[in-house]
């Protein structure tokens, strides 16, 4: 045995013995809001030099890819091609692309804010669209997964993953090799624990590791984590000191020579009661045929992402259950290629009679090592131990038979009520080379694309668990853009784009959730003639469930417009913003009133809103042309024509909302007429991730400067998009008419 240098251990017989039973401790769960001031965070830690965390973001963990385009030549021989950073960033860490952008001599991509836990890159350049990628990592960064030589990490340290950080007075991670030398027949990665007495007079309990198919047992070090998750549990007192062995599973799993090895080099038991044996997908269907054949060589059994097909006989049934402690069942959710065998694993070991134990479908996370990570932080705290609850982790779901639709089936995407989409491209694509799904799916709302799977049929599908919000995708097909054409929703600005919702406890899940059909309020067209050439324009109007349009007293109006690039059908259609009025009207949270979103192209907006917008919904709708009754925001364009107005035209509008703002107080505007007609302007702005970040910071510095009475609200994280502003409206509409409802 050896350190990471391969020095040598000297052999010495290995002692048996028991030892006392303990219990487990339970971790605890917290919860964040949004539009409250981001704590700082520990930064990340990586080897590679070309990830940086953003300085001067008042948002943490946000971070910058920065790569030399002339390294990308040297690496892959490529120049000016396509290059992504790859890695598990995408919803439910599932494997995504973040395309990069020229910055100088550099490409760069910026993402984040990234949750605390363990994330693994790789930078990929193609030569097109439609061709193969050739990954590559920086060479000054040092290789960091033995098995995936093209690999990178980045840790995020912060709440929920302290058990996955470096602690002091740890364990020993060194190397195991067996068999006849000097041409060693196998190598193991072996962890001691914390004050591991190769002396001691009970030999330690011993675990032993498999990878899966395609994986190196070197990953459970390398990408698992397994040295800081059992340093952490052991130091805490909630596993017992142990020995773990990750075995090369390769050909045959726990080998007679690495068993022997094991026990004749370490401290570690002999008896089935004192080993334990897991293993992910192949890995744990090793260990089940391990148990299956010698039920008494290990009395405790995991399976991570693993099925098991085989007829157990009644006898056999009753020696595993007369000789295991543990059998327990872990898988991810539906979008874990090992989940389906994992059902019937526990559908069979149930109708056998076999005793085990089930940790339920992890929601969170698929065929990733977050998921396996967390398997191993629980199967730990329950092996050679006492442990009174044997149940599912909290928030984990029942093993049950998940289907999807058969091909062809619309609409699309397909949800499931547990929050996983999945979507499907048809067998007209059946010889494209790449087809991605390119959503906003990413952390805070950044667009990665995810990579879909060519199915027998040859069309294409891509499940990804999602939290709840609204969202907008499409489909890019060896670098061309399509719709969806199974999804009926319409983007009238972005023809190639779809939408959906799901539903969810995040504030966006709940706000575009739809609320009953008899709860829900108006959205008609309302027509107008527009100072661009008299042209007949259209406008987006919604009135609340109630509205009266023959009430005496007239109902205040906000004023609502979109972005550049964009026109009035895009606050409903890609906002959701009739959605999130429902939801707020429901909740008692906003005050009734009609909301009209025009169109803003091409056209002096000041004199457009003044003359022609707010005339035509107050002759069509029951709405008021007092100043104090009236609001006005906008994203991006939309803010700065709702800025230009109120300099033009201080008090017409009292309710003020910009949004990704931009354009400073003119010298001419009137301050005391600004402020004396203004009852709330309040600004809101993405991270540095948001192109017009430096200009909201501007239009702040320029507005205290001159004297203008505004609010800047808490910096939502993310680009420049939609579940930002979708965020600000949620917060400025119950602002709206209610005097004092500032900060």
């Amino acid at each position: 045995m050896a350190m990471e240098s391969q020095a040598t251990v000297d052999d010495r017989p290995a002692r048996r013995g028991r030892r006392a039973l303990a219990t487990a401790a339970a971790a605890a769960l917290g919860a964040a809001t949004v539009l409250v001031a981001q704590p700082a965070a520990a930064a990340g830690v990586s080897a590679d030099p070309w990830v940086s965390e953003v300085p001067n973001n008042p948002i943490s963990d946000v971070y910058r890819f920065t790569v030399p385009s002339a390294a990308v030549t040297e690496a892959t021989g490529i120049e000016n091609g396509l290059v992504a950073v790859q890695g598990n960033f995408g919803p439910g860490k599932a494997w995504t692309d973040l395309n990069t952008g020229a910055n100088g001599p550099n490409l760069t991509a910026t993402l984040g804010p990234l949750e605390p836990g363990l994330y693994y890159y790789q930078y990929a350049a193609r030569p097109a669209a439609d061709q193969d990628a050739v990954a590559f990592r920086n060479p000054d960064a040092p290789q960091e997964v033995t098995s995936k030589p093209t690999y990178s990490t980045l840790f995020v340290s912060g709440p929920g993953a302290e058990w996955l950080e470096d602690v002091d007075g740890g364990g020993a991670l060194e190397t195991l090799e067996y068999g006849k030398a000097p041409r060693h027949q196998g190598e193991a990665l072996v962890w001691t624990p914390p004050g591991y007495d190769e002396d001691r007079a009970e030999p330690y309990p011993v675990l032993y590791l498999m990878q899966d198919e395609g994986q190196g047992y070197r990953e459970w070090a390398e990408l698992g984590r397994v040295r800081q998750i059992m340093d952490n549990l052991t130091l805490a007192g909630d596993a017992e000191p142990m020995v773990v062995v990750m075995a090369d599973g390769t050909t045959t799993g726990v080998s007679k020579e690495l068993l022997s090895a094991t026990e004749r080099r370490l401290n570690v038991s002999r008896d089935g009661d004192d080993r334990a044996i897991a293993g992910i997908g192949r890995g744990a269907e090793q260990a089940f045929e391990t148990l299956v054949a010698k039920p008494r060589d290990f009395a405790n059994v995991g399976s991570f992402s693993g099925g098991y097909e085989a007829d157990l006989s009644r006898g056999k049934v009753k020696q595993i259950n007369a000789a295991t402690d543990v059998i327990r069942l872990y898988a991810g959710n539906v979008t874990d290629p090992g989940y389906d065998g994992t059902v019937a694993l526990a559908e069979s070991l149930t109708d056998a009679g076999v005793d085990f134990q089930s940790d339920g479908s992890d929601p969170e996370t698929g065929a990733t090592w977050d998921t396996w990570q967390k398997a191993l932080h629980d199967f730990a705290q329950r092996i050679f131990r006492d442990v009174d609850d044997e149940g599912p982790s909290e928030g984990h779901l029942p093993f049950v038979e998940h289907e999807l639709p058969a091909t062809g089936t619309t609409p699309t995407p397909w949800i499931d009520e547990n929050g996983v989409v999945t979507f499907e491209v048809g067998p007209e694509f059946a010889d494209a080379n790449n087809i991605t799904v390119w959503g906003n799916f990413g952390p805070a709302g950044s667009w990665p694309r995810t990579h879909m799977v060519r199915q027998a049929d040859g069309s294409w599908r891509l499940s990804l668990a999602v939290d709840g919000g609204s969202y907008y995708y499409k489909f890019v097909v060896d670098g061309v853009d399509h719709k969806d054409s199974g999804n009926p929703t319409t983007v009238f600005s972005e023809p190639t784009w779809s939408t959906f919702t799901v539903e969810g406890d995040t504030l966006r899940g709940q706000y575009t959730a739809q609320v009953p059909a008899e709860a829900r309020g108006d959205v008609t067209v309302m027509s107008y003639t527009s100072t661009a050439g008299g042209q007949e324009r259209s406008a987006y109007v919604w009135t609340p469930p109630d509205y009266d349009p023959d009430r005496a007293e007239e109902y205040p109006v906000f004023y609502l417009q979109h972005g550049g690039g964009q026109t009035w059908t895009d606050w409903i259609e890609v906002g959701f913003v009739d959605r999130i009025l429902d939801n707020h009207y429901l909740r008692g949270t906003i005050v009734p009133m009609v909301v009209v979103m025009a169109n803003g192209n091409g056209v002096d907006f000041p004199t457009e809103v003044t003359t022609r917008i707010a005339p035509a919904a107050e002759e069509q709708f029951n709405v008021s042309s007092e100043g104090d009754k009236r609001a006005l925001a906008g994203l991006s364009m939309g803010s700065g024509h709702t800025l230009s107005t109120l300099w033009a035209y201080p008090g017409e509008f009292g309710y003020i909302g910009a949004m990704s703002a931009f354009g400073g107080p003119p010298a001419n505007a009137d301050v005391e007429a600004i402020n004396e007609g203004t009852k709330l302007l309040r600004v809101y702005t993405g991270d540095v991730q948001d192109f017009t970040f430096g200009a909201t910071m501007q239009l702040v510095a320029a507005m205290e400067n001159r004297g203008v009475d505004h609010e800047l609200a808490p910096v939502i994280p993310g680009p420049h998009s939609w579940d930002v502003w979708q965020k600000a409206v949620i917060d400025f509409l119950p602002r709206l008419f209610v005097e004092g409802a500032g900060a």
